[in-house]
């Protein structure tokens, strides 16, 4: 199969989407100091679904359970319990890194529920990029909060299944997807958050307009902008050319972290972190291989 390179246009959008996901770990970070986690997440998704209510259609019928499965994986879950860990790990640096083994659990969870497939040479970039994690948990920036790590591959694995069952979805464009993700999530967001985040509601009025910024910045940039953007990459060049690169993402959040959020990644940490990245990167160009062919 012939695929056109990406050209200096595409490469800019992939740097911009990078840039635009990896600001917000580091605006959601400093929201989380006021507003908690599943009640930002309740906003964001809130303020998503005002946004997009235009594009709103209703699926089939069949695809309701599937659709209903994804958008809360994807969305309310994942935003939680990432937003959870990442207030609770109190870097940048380990959470975006750990959140990229999402990837690898993905082709786990295709090979156990849909029967895929994976060579050798696949299966030892996943074993290097959890084993990167391990690595990376030994970090002292890390082991001081040894619960955050396990909440964000606890997250991870929430994304990654949702990613599975999205291959059964059909007639879902991506503005459509995230409308549907937010309505569906912004109910259970906001019962979890009454049940085990006393307080949150109460604090609300007296967040800062950072906080308030925050929320704003994860529904418009974040989820319209990036994804919007990725949407259209996918539409030009196959979703396995494009996704190695967004491997910048983590890379531009270490870098965010240290400079605005007072980072210190020791050797651990980076070395853990280049072990999962490269294992992710690994099983990213061996699907990209097989999909395109010679």
């Amino acid at each position: 199969m012939q695929v056109e390179r990406l050209g200096a246009r595409d490469l800019t959008l992939v740097t911009v989407i990078c840039l635009v996901w990896a600001g917000n770990f580091l605006t959601s970070a400093f929201a989380l100091r006021e507003i908690p986690p599943f009640l930002f997440s309740a906003l964001r998704m809130g303020l998503l679904a005002l946004l997009l209510l235009a594009f709103l259609r209703p699926p089939p019928r069949e695809q309701w359970p599937r659709l209903a499965a994804v958008a809360l994986l994807n969305g309310a879950l994942h935003f939680g319990t990432s937003l959870w860990a990442l207030r609770m790990a109190g870097d940048l640096s380990s959470p975006a890194i750990v959140m990229q083994s999402y990837i690898p659990m993905s082709v786990l969870l295709a090979w156990w529920l849909l029967g895929e497939r994976f060579a050798w040479r696949t299966g030892t970039a996943i074993a290097i990029s959890f084993a990167g994690v391990l690595v990376l948990g030994f970090d002292p920036l890390v082991l001081d909060r040894p619960e955050s790590l396990l909440m964000m591959l606890f997250s991870a694995f929430l994304i990654a299944l949702g990613t599975v069952l999205m291959r059964g979805l059909r007639g879902m464009d991506a503005l459509g997807m995230q409308a549907w993700t937010a309505v569906i999530g912004v109910g259970p967001l906001l019962a979890i958050s009454a049940a085990i985040e006393p307080g949150g509601f109460a604090a609300l009025p007296d967040a800062s307009l950072v906080a308030w910024g925050a929320v704003g910045y994860s529904a418009v940039f974040a989820s319209i902008v990036g994804h919007s953007l990725f949407f259209g990459l996918v539409q030009r060049h196959p979703v396995v050319q494009v996704a190695p690169l967004l491997l910048l993402t983590p890379v531009f959040a270490v870098a965010l972290g240290i400079a605005f959020w007072g980072d210190r990644p020791g050797p651990k940490l980076w070395i853990g972190g280049a072990m999962v990245l490269g294992g992710v990167l690994m099983v990213a160009l061996r699907a990209r291989s097989k999909a395109l062919g010679p």
